[in-house]
């Protein structure tokens, strides 16, 4: 098939699973073209028959905020038209699905038919979608999709809960390439180079906005440190990183703290880590944590969203309420104090992964693409 993907080209999770989907489809001998205004962040061309469309903006004084929608419907338009695309997969409901419908509509008044699926993440829905200012627009783009998909049970009642949708949603959940993971080897991994032998290693990965509550990941780290020698690492960039610094200081453990920046070797970094920390107000799913599970690391996080779903409580690692931060230290140093238990625990991160494999849910993908011609047979 042709398909385009419509998605943030950020390191968040949308726009990796996005990505990494894309890709998958071309190495399966499908068509696929991205557009977006930057190319993804993971997309891969050396290795990949893939294009990429890019959608500009111009800068009218007129505006004081550019129109974004308008100029992703009109590039939607045109890719369509020129490479005959026959999917549109677009990634959070607004802007792209909203400019989906319009770029659908135009294309119809010029006699050309083009399907929309529309998969919800998460922020574009419990925290943007939901306001008053994009309610009605949000709730009348899933309803014209033509199949909706959500990336855990939870956000589907979530967004059931919050708009009346007539659209029966599809749950799909986040994948990783095992594969990936798989060909990453202990030699690799220049563990030396960040903590001592008998250190542990404890990673964060996010976007540090408030709903990561990286404050708390600090908090925790301090209170396991005191048990179990050990570094933190903490991947990424954003507002909160500030307020992280400062509590680090504060707490005086600015020695076993380092802070990576964001990186597209993700996996690498990984095979480092001993336990991952993701205490966040709300997960859709938690791509982080499937991350770190395929790299044999347990995860802490808390019991909100779709983390339930993904990280098994005494399995997997451990869930805690939101806030909680003594008992999410509580439950890190009962993991890592014995190694055994720590092996075991990797072991079973590990194994739960390989349900929610690229290679179990990208023939899910394409028969949703297939179904949305069914009708018409």
């Amino acid at each position: 098939m042709k398909i385009g993907i419509v998605c943030y080209p950020t390191f968040g999770g949308s726009g990796v699973v996005a990505t990494e989907l894309g890709m998958a489809l071309a190495d399966n001998g499908h068509e696929v073209h991205f557009i977006t205004y930057n190319q993804p962040v993971r997309l891969d061309f050396l290795s990949h028959k893939l294009h990429f469309h890019r959608v500009l903006i111009e800068e009218y004084p007129l505006f004081q905020y550019q129109p974004y929608e308008l100029a992703l419907s009109s590039k939607m338009v045109e890719v369509v038209r020129k490479y005959s695309l026959e999917v549109l997969h677009v990634h959070y409901a607004i802007p792209h699905a909203y400019a989906a419908y319009m770029a659908k509509k135009m294309l119809e008044e010029k006699g050309i038919k083009i399907k929309v699926v529309t998969t919800l993440h998460g922020t574009d829905i419990t925290l943007v979608g939901s306001h008053p200012t994009y309610k009605t627009a949000v709730e009348f783009s899933i309803n014209n999709s033509d199949v909706v998909t959500a990336v855990s049970n939870s956000l589907k009642e979530k967004t059931n809960e919050l708009f009346n949708i007539s659209k029966d949603i599809h749950v799909v959940y986040n994948f990783i390439d095992v594969k990936k993971y798989e060909n990453t080897i202990d030699d690799e991994c220049s563990r030396g180079a960040l903590a001592h032998r008998d250190e542990k290693i404890i990673t964060h990965i996010s976007n540090f906005r408030p709903v990561k509550r990286v404050e708390d990941v600090v908090r925790v780290f301090s209170e396991i440190q005191k048990q179990v020698p050990s570094k933190l690492l903490l991947i990424g960039e954003g507002p909160d990183r500030i307020k992280a610094e400062k509590l680090i200081k504060e707490l005086n453990i600015k020695k076993n703290v380092y802070f990576l920046g964001n990186s597209t070797e993700i996996d690498r970094i990984l095979c480092y880590t001993d336990l991952f920390l993701l205490p966040s107000s709300t997960e859709s799913f938690g791509l982080a944590a499937l991350e770190a599970m395929a790299a044999k690391t347990p995860v802490i996080s808390t019991n909100t969203g779709g983390l339930p779903e993904v990280n098994i409580h005494g399995k997997t690692g451990y869930l805690s309420d939101l806030g909680d931060v003594h008992d999410m230290a509580k439950n890190a140093i009962s993991i890592l104090k014995e190694d055994a238990t720590l092996e075991q625990f990797k072991s079973n991160a590990k194994a739960h992964t390989q349900q929610f494999s690229l290679q179990n849910i990208l023939p899910v993908y394409e028969d949703i693409y297939k179904s949305c011609y069914k009708s018409e047979v």
